[in-house]
């Protein structure tokens, strides 16, 4: 998918909603470990009762490896599904990888040409020789790490390197890559008056926005520091929605949680006209 797919997409829909599909079998209803897949079950009844609501979907990869080759399965099919029956629809393997070249390129290929995500998540700290195998793909996208909404991202992440926070030098940086039009980075929305100084230095990129909701981000605030002309934003909530109810009404309870996400980005967007 392309950018301006994406941003045509969030202007049908009026919403820049991405939702995490965080997949607990600890969490989801339990009727449903009666089902031979359970986890993708849950995941395609969240995905059918919320997908005109929103432009995106975040697999958190770390809940399918938990489970093994079941959990791997789960994730393909889940995929698989997306891509073929929502192919609007962003996807977002939220895996943060990130290793030497030959080993980045690997993980490239699995994500990008078997399991045909759309984009991936990135920890850039081993930098540019580790960054650019994913960037090397120039049909997908390369998501960075850059300030993330946990309570540690200040032991590293606002730390001075000279004259400059490392977070700050990590997005100027990277800017520097080849095909780096095709990044995206990670801002936390606990982090959102950040945002101001990110969008002096990459001011047209599209930032992934994590934390509102269970983390208690606020929607409005990242607005106001993260927006662009042409949006710029895919702000994510994944517990909030998902798991917005653990009975047979789970996937309709999904779907409320994310109108109200989507009505409220409605408002903001109309705020930019």
């Amino acid at each position: 998918m392309t950018t301006q797919e994406l941003i045509d997409q969030i202007r049908l829909k009026k919403s820049f909603l991405c939702i995490g599909l965080d997949t607990d079998l600890e969490k989801i209803p339990p009727f449903l470990l009666q089902e031979e897949d359970p986890i993708f079950a849950f995941n395609k009844a969240i995905i059918d009762a919320t997908h005109h609501l929103c432009v995106a979907y975040k697999p958190n990869i770390a809940f399918y490896e938990a489970y093994g080759i079941k959990g791997w399965i789960a994730l393909e099919k889940t995929i698989a599904y997306l891509n073929t029956k929502y192919p609007q629809i962003f996807t977002i393997a939220d895996a943060k990888r990130g290793d030497i070249g030959n080993t980045s390129s690997r993980y490239a290929k699995a994500f990008f040409e078997d399991l045909n995500f759309d984009s991936i998540t990135i920890a850039p700290y081993m930098g540019k020789d580790s960054v650019e195998p994913f960037l090397a793909f120039t049909d997908k996208h390369t998501i960075l790490l850059a300030l993330t909404s946990n309570e540690g991202a200040f032991d590293f992440q606002t730390q001075k390197i000279g004259a400059e926070e490392l977070y700050k030098k990590v997005i100027r940086t990277s800017a520097t890559y080849e095909n780096a039009n095709n990044l995206m980075y990670v801002v936390g929305a606990t982090k959102a008056h950040f945002l101001g100084d990110i969008r002096e230095i990459v001011p047209n990129s599209f930032l992934l926005v994590p934390g509102v909701g269970a983390q208690g981000g606020s929607l409005e605030e990242v607005c106001k520091y993260g927006l662009n002309e042409n949006i710029g934003l895919l702000v994510n909530s994944s517990r909030g929605i998902i798991y917005a109810s653990n009975g047979e009404n789970f996937a309709k309870a999904a779907a409320e949680k994310a109108k109200e996400m989507q009505v409220k980005m409605q408002k903001e967007l109309e705020s930019l006209q």
